[in-house]
């Protein structure tokens, strides 16, 4: 995960750099300067970034791309393969 796709997933979710911070256990500073592209971030830091953003449904795309997942859009998933019956062939 890059600082544009960072961005670009507040962005989907209406969120502040405070509201990523709360919800991610970063602090905003930090937060700041990676989405300006400075520093090295430590993977565990960008998995906590990911993680939290994940969690409210974006989705990470090839390359450089997020999304909202259909869930979070207010989509059909379809059937999950835990819930998948006989009677979902009907």
């Amino acid at each position: 995960m890059g600082p544009g796709q960072s961005r670009a997933a507040r962005g989907l979710l209406g969120w502040s750099v405070a509201d990523l911070a709360r919800a991610s256990g970063l602090d905003e500073g930090f937060l700041t300067g990676f989405e300006a592209g400075s520093g090295d971030p430590a993977s565990g830091q960008i998995e906590a970034l990911r993680s939290a953003l994940m969690r409210e449904g974006v989705v990470f795309t090839d390359g450089d791309g997020v999304r909202l997942s259909e869930r979070q859009r207010g989509g059909d998933e379809g059937t999950r393969l835990g819930d998948l019956t006989t009677e979902n062939d009907r």
